[in-house]
């Protein structure tokens, strides 16, 4: 709070200024030559510094409300460093001993450099920083003797801080997903996948947690840590002691190792989420590539087509009846592989039908081994020499046969098994057979035929 109350208020015209893209690059080329000169900087360097950059770049610096006539007719690097150091976003001190100008960056102005740099970095990435230094801190916690509490609560901001860098990836996936829709032909989303998402989150964020398993190394070993820290009780009592002796009653040991654990915990329960919503965008690239592929040929990618053109423009109604009178949008290849509308029964029907199905047993266990018994017991030679004895020509007609024994009946149910198999040399003509019953046995009069005859 005390940094804020320091804060002057043109040091918030920045963000509203129409060089902010400059005066953001400005600061940051500053501060490398500020860390590089051990934090001290004449104006002169500063001059230069900025010069350099603007030969680099070549900005085009534009008009500030705040300006003068004469502030306009001063260099580039003189218009950037003058604006800067009248907002607050540099501070100048006067060395009257040696009788330069030096250029320092305040505190509050440092901080939102720190910002700048972390918006534009490349570098190490939040996730596996701050993993390092849990696992770093923890360990001297538990080994170092002088240890305090204060190495815990820095391993439980550290924590959180995790938590929070991996909930800020996950919020982001949206935009991914926004940019996914807007690309309207195969290269641009390809190219939008391969150097947006995969760059961006597979490789500098999801693959440390995955790929490289960075995050799951120390995750064993911190829970590790954690939980023989918990069961040593001596120890547990010696690190009490020596905080009352410091006067640091705020927090226990015990309730700071279980934020840590349960923080871990959160780790796992986002990183699954991180999962899920990377196989949806996965998903949602191969479908929309598809659908790219094929929009224009596809029956479906047209009617996505006509419906967006309904949508965009005027005269809705218009539009959607001259669609109607051209295309019948109710096939079912259009909409689904189930029909639109089924009819329904009446009641009389659904009850015969249930009453039907109540009738119907099923076989016990006697009757299924006796049909798998007749299944096995004749071979296909054996059927296909029954049918070819009791053929006429080229038909054989059950209803002109004697049935004789049970074997012969046996062999008929065979037969008709046999014919209707794809693979079968005999077919049954498409009749409605009547029934024929001699003997004692009940059949119908099926009529078999030579395949492609």
């Amino acid at each position: 709070m005390q940094l804020q109350v320091e804060i002057p208020d043109t040091f918030w015209s920045l963000f509203r200024s129409v060089n902010r893209e400059i005066y953001i690059e400005a600061l940051l080329c500053i501060n490398d030559e500020y860390q590089y000169s051990n934090y001290f900087l004449t104006k002169e360097v500063c001059i230069q510094v900025l010069s350099d950059m603007n030969a680099r770049k070549r900005f085009e610096l534009k008009a500030e409300e705040s300006e003068t006539e004469s502030d306009m007719m001063e260099t580039p690097s003189s218009r950037i460093l003058s604006w800067l150091l009248k907002t607050g976003w540099l501070k100048r001190i006067e060395d009257y001993h040696s009788l330069v100008t030096n250029i320092v960056i305040p505190d509050y102005s440092a901080v939102f450099i720190d910002a700048f740099e972390r918006l534009n970095s490349d570098e190490m990435e939040e996730t596996d920083i701050y993993i390092q230094n849990v696992y770093a801190t923890l360990f001297s916690f538990r080994n170092d003797p002088r240890a305090s509490l204060s190495m815990l609560r820095t391993a439980l901001v550290n924590t959180r801080r995790l938590n929070k860098a991996l909930q800020d990836m996950l919020h982001n996936m949206d935009k991914f997903f926004a940019r996914l829709l807007e690309q309207e032909s195969y290269g641009d989303l390809l190219r939008e996948h391969l150097d947006g998402y995969v760059e961006e989150i597979v490789r500098k964020k999801y693959h440390i947690l995955k790929t490289s398993d960075n995050f799951y190394i120390y995750k064993m070993d911190i829970k590790k840590c954690i939980r023989e820290m918990r069961e040593n009780e001596e120890w547990i009592e010696n690190v009490r002691r020596c905080a009352r002796a410091m006067g640091d009653t705020r927090d226990d040991v015990l309730e700071l190792l279980d934020l840590i654990d349960r923080g871990f915990d959160d780790i796992e329960h986002r990183i699954s989420n991180m999962d899920k919503e990377h196989t949806k965008y996965v998903r949602a690239t191969v479908t929309r590539l598809n659908y790219l592929l094929s929009g224009e040929s596809d029956t479906k990618g047209l009617v996505v087509q006509l419906l967006n053109r309904i949508a965009a423009g005027g005269g809705e109604d218009e539009l959607i009846q001259k669609t109607g009178e051209k295309m019948n949008l109710s096939l079912v290849e259009m909409l689904s592989e189930k029909s639109l509308y089924k009819r329904r029964r009446s009641r009389k029907d659904f009850i015969s039908q249930m009453a039907a199905d109540a009738e119907t047993k099923e076989l016990n266990k006697e009757e299924v081994l006796r049909l798998n018994r007749i299944q096995m017991r004749y071979s296909k030679e054996e059927i296909e020499e029954f049918i070819e004895m009791h053929m006429e020509g080229e038909i054989m007609d059950a209803s002109k046969m004697v049935i004789k024994d049970k074997e012969e009946f046996e062999k008929l149910i065979l037969a008709y098994d046999y014919s209707t198999r794809k693979n079968s040399r005999y077919a049954i003509l498409e009749d409605e057979p009547e029934l024929v019953e001699q003997n004692g046995y009940r059949y119908p009069a099926l009529r078999f035929v030579r395949r492609g005859v």
